[in-house]
């Protein structure tokens, strides 16, 4: 009997998963502590610094997982947190990064904006204001002063000052490629002291931000503008997308920001150069003498980053909030980009058609990634469950090359100015944007990746071309029971190259998405967006609804599910829309696409979406 009870209980025993190391983090501690309960850490870095020195030397410590505590609070950090192979853990005893579900742990990128003082003397600020603006001088990093595009006040994304209302824009009158200008009504604010004034122009399915270099009276009630380098080149060189004169639906259209002259609604900001002073205008309810104000100042906030030798792996982040991270590059080099907020490095038309991977191609583009709060290379098993990913300058979380074995799951993605998430490859650097693309080797493709059960609401906030989730060239993907919806663009967008060719791309699933109010600002568009040759891939059980009516468009191309150019090896049916609105663009002879529309069965409609409502709170 005995011999029984003792073989009963030693299989108990493998069974059982063995106790992980704990270290604990808060930021009341000290990382010259132990890392105990008792005596916490006061840095995640410190806390990831232990955890790497117990696999190092193979303690007990870390046989079962290592486990980093995470108490509530916000971990402002002064650089960007690095995960590297010799952090990572395996299957069996992973690295598991978490805060309790009942408490915000928030990382974050951004420094508090203190020492408000009301009234303004700057004579380039409305007269009638300036009583109501209070100034405060932004913060040093190192021994710089901060410059931004960011201000959150008490949780709320401030305006940078602009004509109008956040979302007004005005009609363009000409744009003309041979002087680089564009002509646009005369200004009725005198702008002639505005050194850093921006034209932010809307291009059908992009945007591009230019920086203004001269602004000239033609005396007609038109004014002609120009802009500085790089972005003018590029902005009247690339073909696509570019600004339409007399469209179906009228011309493109812009508005101007950046300047103290505009500083005239409530929540609108602006930031003086080369003072570096922030000028803010209140919204009724904020008193700034007790307001929360940050400004961010770091772009990244986490990089896990390993090599095709060394991988990192088996790391895992849970109930943790990543807030307050910048996105500043328009400042110095303005911003055009192609797609998907991928801004463009060169472009320009084509003297004659054709390459020889695209006989009828007519342009050419490099490319550049967006910046990424959190970037992901050369990993598997990194996962976020349970996350809250907010107050985002960029792209919120990027899995950008050769990751694989790796899931999203139940996380919020909200106030992210571009792309919620990003993932897999997209051709960049020399690679020329259009060239088909098949990786020498097979494993830089992202691979078995799960994005399920995530909201994402009010991403592309800024760059308004981006998308709710992006994936380019992956395969085995699979994105499921996900909401999302207030974008200015596409929501669920997979596929990259406008090709027919075989790339890798396959296996790519689209199942039970809710997807809703997109295409905000532009168009172009799919609540489902899908490009070139992915054989075995599905778009099924979706909800697609409230589709926008873009307010700027010059023409009607806003679809519940468009198959942009080449698409092709999809299986799509039972997907729920007001009607069967799709778009097509060369798609191939292996679509399948049946049983769509409204009359899809009730049930489809309503799973699709969040299988947890707890993922909303």
């Amino acid at each position: 009997m005995k011999n029984t009870i003792l073989t009963l209980f030693a299989a108990l025993l493998v069974g059982m998963p063995m106790k992980a190391g704990d270290i604990y983090v808060s930021p009341a501690g000290n990382d010259l502590s132990a890392g105990t309960s008792a005596s916490p850490l006061r840095t995640p870095a410190a806390a990831l610094k232990l955890a790497r020195e117990w696999r190092r030397l193979q303690k007990k410590d870390a046989d079962g997982g290592i486990y980093i505590h995470l108490e509530g609070g916000v971990y402002q950090l002064t650089k960007p947190l690095f995960l590297r192979p010799e952090d990572s853990g395996t299957v069996d005893s992973p690295t598991i990064i978490s805060a309790d579900a009942t408490e915000a742990a928030v990382i974050s990128g951004g420094q508090p904006l203190k020492g408000w003082t009301r009234g303004c003397t700057d004579s380039r600020v409305p007269q009638e204001i300036r009583g109501r603006v209070w100034v405060a001088d932004a913060p040093m990093a190192g021994n710089r002063i901060v410059y931004c595009r960011q201000l959150w006040v008490n949780g709320h994304k401030a305006v940078r000052a602009q004509q109008g209302k956040y979302g007004e824009m005005t009609r363009m009158k000409d744009f003309d490629v041979k002087s680089h200008t564009i002509t646009i009504p005369t200004p009725q604010e005198d702008l002639s002291g505005a050194r850093e004034l921006e034209m932010t122009v809307h291009q059908r399915w992009a945007i591009a931000i230019l920086r203004v270099k001269e602004m000239k009276n033609l005396g007609n009630g038109l004014t002609q503008v120009s802009f500085h380098e790089p972005e003018s080149q590029l902005e009247f060189a690339h073909p696509w997308p570019q600004p339409v004169i007399d469209g179906e639906k009228g011309s493109s259209s812009y508005f101007l920001s950046n300047a103290p002259q505009l500083l005239d609604e409530p929540g609108e900001w602006y930031q003086d150069y080369p003072s570096g002073k922030i000028y803010y205008l209140p919204r009724e309810d904020e008193d700034m003498a007790k307001a929360e104000a940050i400004v961010p100042v770091l772009e990244n906030l986490l990089t896990v980053d390993g090599t095709r030798e060394r991988t990192v792996h088996d790391i895992q982040f849970r109930n943790i909030t990543f807030s307050h991270a910048a996105w500043t590059r328009p400042l110095t080099e303005g911003l055009v980009t192609l797609q998907g907020g991928f801004r463009m490095i060169d472009a320009y038309k084509l003297p004659e058609p054709g390459l020889p991977e695209k006989a009828s191609l007519e342009n050419q583009a490099w490319i550049a990634r967006p910046e990424a709060a959190i970037t992901v290379r050369h990993a598997q098993g990194i996962d976020f469950r349970k996350c809250r990913f907010e107050h985002l300058g960029a792209t919120a979380l990027d899995y950008e090359t050769a990751v694989s074995r790796s899931t999203v799951s139940g996380s919020r993605f909200t106030d992210i100015g571009g792309n919620a998430m990003l993932i897999g490859h997209f051709p960049d650097g020399g690679f020329e944007t259009h060239v088909p693309y098949k990786p020498a080797v097979t494993g830089d493709l992202c691979d078995n990746i799960t994005i399920s059960d995530n909201e994402v609401c009010d991403a592309t906030n800024e760059d308004w071309g981006c998308v709710g989730i992006g994936a380019g060239y992956v395969s085995n993907i699979n994105i499921s029971n996900n909401e999302v919806h207030h974008v200015n663009y596409s929501g669920i967008c997979v596929g990259w190259g406008w090709t027919p060719r075989e790339s890798g791309m396959c296996n790519n699933r689209i199942i039970a998405n809710y997807v809703h109010d997109f295409g905000r600002q532009l168009y172009d568009v799919g609540g489902i967006y899908t490009l070139s040759y992915q054989p075995n891939s599905e778009i099924r059980y979706n909800r697609i609804e409230d589709l926008c009516e873009a307010p700027y468009a010059t023409n009607e191309r806003a679809f519940y599910i468009y198959f942009d150019e080449a698409t092709d090896g999809y299986t799509v049916t039972d997907n729920w829309c007001p009607k069967e609105f799709f778009g097509y663009n060369q798609p191939g002879p292996k679509m399948v696409i049946k049983g769509n529309g409204p009359k899809v069965d009730r049930r489809i409609k309503e799973k699709a979406g969040l299988k947890k409502q707890e993922n909303k709170k």
